[in-house]
């Protein structure tokens, strides 16, 4: 073909190919045009979806924590409305004066700033919770783009270190990690909301939507506790620890008729509305979750057993030599006496008469009676993490661990299960469940542990430990009758019994014709040369006792000059 063929064909073609581009333009704009039309007049949901995606934000409304008080309304823990400064990594953009402005406000350095901030996350990671009032303020007047301030919950505990260990406490989310505020997180919680709401490109809150759902508040909750006898228990078990250069220490009291718990106090402390530099072993509920070996208060709990099979009578005579050889081991007491009645063997803490009381029983025996009164079992307080203690399978035990466990060696107890055990004698036999929460007396069923004939003759025999010749003296309350044990134990140490540890407690009740309170006292390790129970733990209960019968307004039980109270330890008396 040539020149002027090709030439030809060219001209002849290009209108074709015209055509076919213009064709395939109006095409391409039909489609656009199509699928405009279907966006934003028949499908509008779709944009509308990625606009919200960009600017609506769903907002989490904390709930309101319940309060928590104490059995007349005194406010243990309450929540009150803070300002928490968080930000959101995409959209954070602030200059370098900025920067330094906002460090110099939340008093941090910029190169501490610079690492908050860095936070590696897709959403909103927490800046500083809470900021102060004045902080909020200063924050808010800055605009700073990609950081917003958000209302939240602080728990605030009025009563401090009083209650600490009971009470426990929140974390930064409000989430309860100790004592009754982990007991009931799901009570005293509520259930958060949520909002929508518009924000602009900087984070900022342009427009307040709907509400999504509503924030329910947390439930209130009314513990047991008399926040006076908490406050008086607080003080004299302190003095007690300063006093007697102790480790630490715990006081319960409870109820007898009801199983509440009115009080409960440990040394050392914290205060939960600071915990900057945290202790965990500070805030262990120690009266809950230690235990130890209860040394001679458990001697009540031997009698009984006797007495409840008509083994002896309180004034059976037994003989009680200097030593009294169990296997090889040689039982033996501080002060020699030839021969003692049940009573006076628990008036004055006889090793040998209770080892050899336990020696006619069978282990089996033995067992059932401190099975029955809580020993080895769980106290059911609900508090979180408290203890069974060790109460060994009868099958198990040898003859000396028999006599032994008379006297309290061989097993274990924590203090709030022991004052609990003693129950059976102030109830007349029974044991009330135990409760933090304040209830009604028409709730309460006992589980009974003694025939009420025997809980009445081993009470009698306690209240002997309190009058001359006892290792209580020290224990009196004036105008009221006492009963109650001494206990003084050697402390195990690498399996081994130390010589110069102790742990000095005392269980006693009051009035004793009618016991209404039981308290519980122990001191670990007392170090000033004086650790015998009835001088130790004694005269914490004798102070607490009293104060507390009369906040009760509870009728005196004995004459004015029968119970007046003795000024010094009877060294030899005051032992175990």
């Amino acid at each position: 073909m040539n020149y002027h063929s090709r030439k030809l064909l060219k001209l002849n073609l290009a209108p074709w190919r015209m055509a076919t581009v213009g064709g395939l333009l109006l095409a391409g704009l039909t489609v656009v045009a199509g699928r405009a039309f279907y966006l934003q007049g028949l499908n509008t949901d779709y944009l509308q979806g990625k606009g919200d995606a960009v600017a609506n934000r769903n907002l989490t409304l904390p709930a309101h924590r319940g309060q928590v008080t104490d059995r007349y309304g005194q406010l243990l823990a309450i929540s009150t409305p803070v300002e928490s400064l968080w930000a959101r990594a995409t959209e954070l953009n602030l200059s370098a004066d900025q920067r330094v402005h906002l460090a110099r406000v939340l008093e941090i350095s910029p190169s501490e700033l610079a690492k908050i901030l860095a936070h590696k996350t897709r959403g909103e990671f927490s800046v500083r919770r809470p900021v102060t009032p004045e902080q909020a303020v200063k924050i808010a007047a800055m605009g700073l783009p990609g950081l917003t301030l958000r209302r939240e919950y602080r728990r605030y505990y009025p009563a401090g270190a009083v209650t600490a260990q009971v009470v426990g406490f929140t974390n930064v989310d409000d989430k309860g990690q100790e004592g009754v505020e982990r007991a009931y997180q799901d009570w005293l919680a509520g259930r958060a909301g949520e909002r929508q709401i518009l924000r602009d490109r900087h984070g900022n809150t342009i427009r307040d939507l709907a509400p999504i759902k509503t924030a329910q508040m947390g439930g209130n909750l009314t513990l047991s506790l008399d926040l006076k006898i908490q406050y008086l228990a607080h003080r004299e078990l302190a003095a007690a620890i300063e006093k007697h250069k102790a480790k630490g220490g715990s006081i319960v009291v409870l109820d007898a008729k009801t199983g509440e718990i009115l009080a409960l106090v440990n040394q050392p402390v914290f205060n939960p509305n600071n915990r900057q530099n945290y202790k965990p072993d500070l805030m262990r509920n120690r009266a809950v979750i230690d235990t130890f070996e209860p040394g001679s208060t458990v001697k009540p709990f031997v009698a009984a057993a006797v007495l409840e099979r008509g083994l002896f009578r309180p004034d059976s005579v037994i003989e009680t030599p200097d030593n009294f050889r169990v296997g090889n081991k040689l039982v033996h007491d501080e002060h020699h006496h030839d021969h003692l009645t049940v009573t006076q063997i628990i008036q004055i803490s006889s090793n040998v008469g209770a080892a050899k009381m336990a020696m006619t029983l069978t282990p089996q025996q033995h067992w059932e009676v401190l099975h029955r009164a809580g020993f080895g079992q769980l106290p059911g307080s609900g508090f979180p993490g408290e203890t069974a203690g060790r109460l060994r399978d009868p099958a198990t035990w040898k003859p000396v661990e028999q006599a032994t466990m008379a006297y309290g060696y061989g097993l274990s107890v924590s203090l709030l299960q022991l004052t609990r055990a003693y129950m059976a004698f102030a109830n007349d036999g029974e044991v009330m469940p135990l409760s933090f929460l304040k209830r009604e007396p028409q709730e309460i069923v006992g589980e009974r542990v003694f025939s009420p004939a025997v809980a009445r003759e081993v009470r009698a025999m306690m209240e002997t430990v309190t009058q001359e010749g006892g290792t209580g003296t020290l224990t009196r309350v004036p105008g009221y009758r006492v009963a109650g044990k001494t206990g003084t134990a050697h402390k195990l140490v690498n399996g081994h019994y130390a010589p110069d540890r102790y742990l000095a407690s005392f269980v006693g009740m009051a009035p004793a014709s009618n016991p209404r309170l039981i308290i519980g006292v122990a001191i670990d390790e007392p170090s000033d040369g004086v650790y015998y129970g009835g001088s130790v733990a004694g005269p914490v209960f004798a102070q607490v006792m009293a104060a507390s019968l009369r906040l009760l307004g509870l009728p005196p039980d004995a004459p004015e000059t029968e119970t007046k109270m003795t000024e010094n330890a009877v060294s030899a008396k005051g032992g175990a």
